[in-house]
């Protein structure tokens, strides 16, 4: 017999009320002045599907509600916690002494290649991603702990700032 595509009601997802009372994977995602209401969409709709425990948009990065965030977010923006910070160079150091590790996604010298990237059991990760044209600012990089860099084998130097958020939540919860 061949497959059968579920139907909504197979998927038995969570409501809105049980996803915030379920327990989150040890990570967050902070998106630096991302142009694209329809990028910061995507993310929110990623980090609910892979628990992430916030989703912080900042400098000029869109916030909900915003009818492009809306459209892709598909009402992740009512599941996933998150927070506007104006200056993530303020944010980065609040989260280290949190405890968080933080972590560019980005091309840097000394980087680690997101298939070497072995999670420490009891840390929480922040994942920085940029802006969609000059990438993660210079002194973010310098702020962080470490830099995660996702390997490509084409003609392009980078990916779509919603696809690398999925690659990086994706690959954190597969090794969580």
């Amino acid at each position: 017999m061949p497959p059968r595509k579920l139907i909504l009601d197979e998927l038995n997802r969570l409501s809105v009320d049980a996803f915030k009372a379920a327990p989150k994977f040890p990570y967050c995602l902070i998106l630096d002045d991302v142009r694209s209401m329809n990028n910061v969409g995507s993310v929110f709709r990623t980090a609910d599907a892979f628990r992430a425990e916030k989703l912080y948009l900042c400098g000029i990065t869109g916030q909900p509600p915003h009818r492009d965030i809306t459209k892709t977010a598909l009402g992740a923006t009512e599941s996933v916690d998150w927070e506007h910070v104006s200056d993530i160079t303020q944010l980065i150091p609040q989260l280290q002494q949190a405890g968080w590790r933080v972590m560019a996604v980005e091309q840097a010298e000394g980087s680690v290649s997101l298939a070497d990237f072995q999670p420490e059991p009891e840390q929480r990760y922040a994942f920085v991603l940029g802006n969609e044209v000059t990438g993660v600012q210079e002194a973010v990089v310098e702020q962080a702990d470490s830099v995660l860099e996702v390997p490509q084998f084409g003609t392009k130097h980078s990916l779509n700032i919603a696809v690398t958020a999925g690659i990086i939540c994706w690959d954190f919860v597969q090794k969580t």
